[in-house]
């Protein structure tokens, strides 16, 4: 049996550690990885879309399109640490959740 994972579950999961791990990643690695700078900014639109959602699935196809299309589908660049990759994985399984979840 498939089993897939819901938005709210994996928002549950991973919201309050990427809202740590994304800034720290943008500084260590926003001077090599200029991207991540765009990374950051549409991350916190989306944090901002989800609080302002409450209980309900916020409309964050426009943010997860943007992603997808920054990170190359949360393609990892060489030679980044675990938490930039932690960070892609992440994001990565909420856009794949929330698409399932719609």
């Amino acid at each position: 049996m498939l089993h897939t994972t819901t938005f709210a579950a994996s928002k549950k999961q991973y919201l309050k550690v990427l809202k740590q791990y994304v800034p720290i990643v943008d500084r260590v690695h926003g001077s090599n990885h200029p991207e991540f700078h765009e990374v950051r900014r549409t991350f916190e639109a989306m944090v901002h879309k989800i609080e302002q959602a409450g209980a309900k699935l916020p409309a964050l196809q426009q943010e997860f399109a943007q992603l997808r299309t920054i990170t190359n589908t949360y393609r990892i660049p060489e030679g980044v640490c675990e938490t930039y990759e932690a960070v892609y994985h992440m994001l990565g399984e909420l856009d794949q959740a929330y698409h399932q979840t719609q």
